[in-house]
């Protein structure tokens, strides 16, 4: 029974991050417990469960007598975190480099082709997907699952804001380079450089999101 209780509020608890990372529950908004109960036909006990494990992976913060919303990045958030998931996997790029087999190098060669032929011809959606991939596997490589725990908690506080950082202006182009670099570098089993250009590749993030949103306060200004 117990074990029941536990799926019904860990299914619960992938509904609501999913209504969250889609868009159904924007950031600030608040979190209608009887609402919610009532649209997905469940009990109070799971969904409070549910809001216990988002609140602690930082999705969701519960304000005393008022309830719970969900979370809000802000920009000191993206700067705090963004140094950390550089630190974390630019450690990943170091421990792929060393595990890396030759059919793996293979494997992202033929991935980084892709991310190339999507950056040449200016395919932003597909660009995301590819590069997705890439540092995926690049995690899946260092084999170490503190670090891929690590990581896959901070993204999901990133994902919160929504980051559309290939947008600015030239960034495109210039993340294809860092990310060539941290191959070169793999493929050269160079474990120090690929750490650095990951680190760096992950910084110019942050770099490029500043600039976004430097720029759209700019045209916030001249409308």
């Amino acid at each position: 029974m117990r074990a029941l209780v536990n799926s019904l509020h860990d299914d619960v608890a992938s509904r609501l991050r999913a209504a969250i990372f889609d868009g159904q529950l924007a950031p600030g908004n608040f979190i209608d417990e009887a609402a919610l109960c009532t649209q997905w036909s469940i009990s109070r006990t799971p969904l409070r469960e549910a809001l216990k494990v988002l609140t602690a992976e930082g999705l969701i913060r519960h304000e005393p007598r008022r309830g719970c919303f969900v979370n809000e990045v802000t920009e000191q958030d993206l700067d705090e975190i963004f140094p950390v998931i550089a630190l974390l996997e630019g450690r990943c790029a170091f421990e792929a480099t060393r595990h890396a087999s030759e059919a793996d190098v293979r494997v992202l060669s033929q991935w980084h082709e892709r991310l190339a032929s999507h950056a040449e011809a200016g395919r932003i959606n597909d660009y995301y997907e590819a590069n997705y991939a890439i540092h995926e596997a690049i995690i899946q490589l260092a084999n170490n699952k503190w670090l891929a725990q690590a990581i896959a908690d901070l993204r999901k506080i990133l994902k919160l804001a929504r980051l559309q950082q290939l947008h600015a202006p030239g960034r495109l182009t210039q993340s294809l380079t860092e990310h060539m670099a941290v191959f070169d570098a793999l493929k050269a089993r160079n474990a120090e450089a690929a750490e650095q250009a990951m680190r760096h590749h992950l910084l110019q993030q942050r770099e490029a999101l500043r600039e976004l949103t430097r720029s759209q306060s700019l045209v916030g200004l001249t409308a």
